[in-house]
């Protein structure tokens, strides 16, 4: 006789049927994950850096924020030494700051995703060894997702950047 309730397959007479449990209920209709690469083996990885907490909370930024490698060379070029009044602490503050000012000229209108552009300096090398130190605008792409436990996490990124 076949039986009612949560316990019951879709064919009790089929060999082999598993029985539908709160356990297997919500399981994945594509099985067991074999591979996951999260935020935090991304940010032991080095392929994301957390900017410290303190820092975006100052900017007006209350969700925990991670940039790129790539976004963070920007902020950590190697020669800030030759760049005068320029500070990763400082860089860092003015990424954070556009992009908080960038979110909230949305208004009110809801978005995980801000695109907006912050000036940074660069110093390079000129022909004859000398250098160079201008201003680069660059683009940035800021995705606010759930983090590794469904908590808001915002990456900073660059547009071409995943």
């Amino acid at each position: 006789m076949g039986r009612t309730g949560p316990d019951r397959c879709a064919d009790d007479n089929r060999e082999g049927a598993v029985p539908v449990t709160q356990d297997n209920l919500l399981a994945s209709p594509f099985g067991e994950v074999i591979f996951a690469y999260t935020r935090e083996d991304a940010l032991q990885d080095g392929v994301l850096v957390e900017l410290p907490g303190e820092l975006c909370r100052e900017a007006g930024v209350i969700v925990p924020v991670a940039v790129t490698a790539e976004v963070w060379h920007l902020i950590d070029p190697g020669n800030l030494d030759r760049m005068p009044g320029q500070s990763v602490t400082g860089r860092a503050w003015d990424l954070l700051w556009t992009f908080a000012i960038a979110a909230r000229s949305f208004n009110g209108r809801h978005r995980s995703t801000v695109v907006y552009r912050c000036e940074f300096l660069t110093c390079r090398e000129a022909m004859g060894g000398s250098e160079i130190t201008e201003r680069k605008t660059v683009t940035f792409r800021a995705v606010c997702g759930p983090g590794d436990r469904g908590e808001p996490v915002i990456t900073i990124m660059l547009p071409w950047e995943d």
